[in-house]
């Protein structure tokens, strides 16, 4: 089954959500020390544009979305095909100001990733995939999207791997210490790593927290396999979506293939 429609709706939806969020990001007054958990009002809008446009195009399909809105509340309730939402990605790099923020949305159908987009409004870079047709990005909307893929690095002392901020970096936490890699950039998005690792931009996304929800993941997911590259949790296993309560456990590791092994190896010791 091919899925151009499905994308057609999603990326015609995250343009939308992303005019609607710079309008409001232009008005924001910034919040220097916004809390990891903030959600504005933006993310809600932002949300019931996108659910908007999806139900009017499959009105049958279920919903999984970060946020409390109305139209996630009222919606048919079906397990073989689910869009999997995060309105805003990184909320606190919006409400810092900073531009590290990103519009994930995508589509499981019976338990698999058939559609993946990560919009960032602010950077205007799209990232985006089908099933079974690779990755592929289109920046400043000037040129023809090209095909992603991902690095051939093959040694981790010379990756480039991306995280979320850490309190300092001038003390690397004892995973970049396992890893040991050659450079390090952080970012508030999930999404933004991930497409990081699908363009080849960055050799591995690592992910420690205990846990995180589909809506974190599910969109760049997709791009970084669709790259050719691998996903993980920290031990080893593979994602599944659509599961009671959403909940994704034991952190997530990103990369290009080639080193996945490797890095799971040497981050054994600190789980």
């Amino acid at each position: 089954m091919g899925y151009e429609k499905e994308l057609r709706v999603a990326l015609d939806a995250a343009s939308h959500a992303s005019r609607l969020i710079l309008r409001d990001y232009a008005a924001f007054l910034q919040i220097p020390d916004a809390p990891a958990d903030i959600s504005t009002d933006t993310d809600r809008r932002s949300q019931e544009c996108i659910i908007k446009h999806i139900r009017a195009e499959f009105p049958v399909d279920s919903l999984c979305a970060e946020e409390a809105t109305p139209g996630s509340k009222d919606c048919p309730m079906n397990a073989a095909r689910i869009w999997i939402i995060d309105p805003i990605d990184g909320t606190r790099g919006f409400a810092r100001k900073n531009g590290e923020f990103s519009v994930m949305i995508a589509l499981v159908e019976e338990g698999r990733i058939a559609v993946g987009v990560v919009a960032e409004p602010e950077k205007n870079r799209l990232t985006y995939s089908i099933q079974g047709a690779g990755c592929w990005k289109s920046d400043d909307g000037s040129k023809p999207p090209t095909r992603c893929r991902v690095t051939t690095t093959a040694e981790l002392g010379r990756s480039s791997v991306t995280q979320s901020h850490s309190k300092s970096r001038a003390e690397p936490s004892k995973y970049i210490r396992s890893l040991n890699p050659a450079s390090v950039v952080e970012t508030y998005s999930a999404g933004i790593k991930l497409a990081l690792v699908a363009r080849g931009e960055a050799d591995i996304y690592l992910n420690t927290y205990d846990a995180c929800h589909d809506w974190d993941i599910c969109a760049g997911m997709i791009l970084v396999e669709e790259a050719g590259g691998q996903v993980t949790n920290l031990r080893g296993e593979r994602p599944r979506f659509g599961l009671p309560g959403a909940v994704q456990k034991g952190g997530l590791l990103a990369s290009n293939g080639i080193l996945h092994s490797a890095a799971l190896a040497a981050l054994q010791s600190d789980f």
